[in-house]
């Protein structure tokens, strides 16, 4: 587990002698430029404060290039629900990675402890069930969707595999292939490919879907896209290279799809999101909320908001820490609403981020890495921060 978290944290907030951020690949030739027109925040978004980001009271210098442009956004008030999570005797978490709700306010836990688990609790953080228990598809979680008939998407970066269950619980559907045996220990890392196969994974990281019913799938460790399938699982259209310019990905770690069908890639190694249509053409790209560790977008009807997590890394570097840890509240054409959340241990603090929901208005669950829980934090938005 602190293979995979402290080298996507190392590719995602390197501290290099330069104090840069691009440390995984380096950009295309010439330098990732903008597209023309630029792909910047829209006006109205929110931008680095006068004078520029400052590094943190006591900070070694050179955080001035790690805070996101948008750390001066308004903090939203917040209050946790205590002592939500109840696990019964001898159940266990470990690392949260994902978290996602059904209709019923069920929430569903993914979390890699011993081995990987999915956990079902009720809407008051009872636990009810596990789901998928000993499935051959479970080596190495990385998240859990619900969709809108709420069956229960597992994303499994080990397995190679997108797992479906039926809302009982049952396995419907897998896209991509677990390695086959003879399997001794960990497999060498397996070169990116592009194009990468339509049905072969490398390490994908999340899913999501458009009101048809349309599969999108981050395959982002090995890979650097996002592949695009039908309600049955058939492909249609993949997207995506490694580096940093319009339409590439430098570790693609979360995806979102609004109503509109429009798709929100979180390129988590240099801090950017980037949209593309429903068709996976590219639109723009928001590069002023930090890294995109999560992202979650309201399902409506109505409004839709957008949320991403610049999550503390989970290692013991305190200087990352003081310059990340925020989840921030967006419009979907980029503009920062506000912010809430300090890196920490206690409860009604964030320790690394791994997973956002956002179904119910102004209250977020998170699952955490490092302190191998979930959370409940209802919000108090202003009007101005999308409150009532």
């Amino acid at each position: 587990m602190k293979t995979r978290c402290i080298s996507g944290v190392t590719a995602a907030l390197a501290l290099s002698a330069a104090v840069t951020l691009f440390a995984q690949t380096p950009a295309p030739a010439g330098g990732a430029q903008a597209p023309a027109g630029g792909a910047q925040p829209p006006a109205g978004g929110a931008q680095p404060p006068a004078g520029g980001a400052q590094a943190p009271a006591g900070g070694r210098g050179g955080g001035r290039s790690l805070l996101p442009k948008a750390i001066d956004a308004p903090d939203i008030k917040v209050e946790v629900v205590k002592d939500f999570m109840k696990l019964p005797p001898n159940v266990y978490m470990g690392e949260g990675i994902g978290v996602a709700t059904n209709s019923k306010g069920h929430i569903f836990v993914n979390t890699c402890a011993q081995q990987t688990r999915n956990f079902e609790f009720d809407q008051n953080g009872n636990y009810v069930r596990e789901i998928g228990k000993d499935s051959y598809g479970h080596v190495f979680c990385h998240g859990v969707r619900v969709d809108a008939q709420d069956n229960i998407w597992v994303i499994d970066e080990g397995a190679n595999t997108i797992i479906k269950y039926n809302p009982e619980g049952r396995a419907v559907m897998t896209i991509g292939r677990r390695i086959g045996f003879p399997y001794n220990g960990m497999e060498p890392v397996v070169k990116e490919l592009s194009p990468a196969p339509p049905y072969i994974f490398n390490r994908p990281t999340d899913v999501a879907f458009d009101a048809a019913g349309n599969i999108f799938v981050a395959d982002g460790y090995g890979n650097s896209r996002i592949a695009k399938y039908d309600k049955n699982g058939r492909f249609i259209k993949q997207v995506g290279t490694r580096g940093s310019g319009p339409g590439q990905f430098s570790l693609l770690h979360a995806i979102a799809v609004d109503a509109q069908g429009n798709v929100y890639g979180g390129s988590r190694s240099d801090q950017r999101i980037v949209v593309f249509d429903n068709d996976l053409n590219y639109k723009t790209t928001f590069d002023h909320v930090g890294a995109p560790w999560s992202l979650c977008i309201t399902p409506g009807p109505g409004h839709q908001y957008l949320y991403t997590s610049n999550s503390n890394p989970d290692n013991q570097d305190m200087q990352l820490h003081k310059v990340s840890g925020q989840i921030f509240k967006m419009e979907l054409d980029g503009t920062v609403l506000g912010k809430f959340g300090v890196p920490g241990k206690e409860q009604g603090q964030f320790s690394t981020v791994h997973g956002i929901d956002c179904r119910v208005p102004n209250e977020i669950l998170v699952s955490e890495i490092v302190e191998w829980r979930f959370q409940k934090f209802i919000l108090h938005p202003t009007a101005a921060q999308g409150g009532k």
